[in-house]
């Protein structure tokens, strides 16, 4: 079963080009293959738009994780996570 991950950024602080989300992303769901971001400055507008990126691209199985980007630029996960469906 493929599964997809969308991250959701939370917090004040921009994500910057040197936040590596895949990899962090891929030490919580190792069997990921594919990662949306939603943010107020990078990637998708909201979770709906980002669930559709992947079931398009044949995700079957989608989570929903939290995380901020502290002010030293790197992704905090947050203990919250959903399993969206469709």
């Amino acid at each position: 079963m493929k599964t997809g991950v969308i991250l959701y950024i939370v917090g004040e602080n921009p994500m910057r080009e040197t936040t590596d989300i895949e990899t962090e992303i891929k030490k919580l769901e190792p069997e990921t293959e594919r990662v949306e971001v939603v943010a107020k400055n990078a990637g998708h507008f909201d979770i709906s738009e980002a669930w559709w990126a992947l079931t398009v691209k044949g995700m079957q199985r989608i989570i929903c994780m939290v995380g901020e980007i502290n002010a030293a630029g790197a992704l905090q996960m947050k203990n919250k996570t959903l399993r969206l469906c469709g």
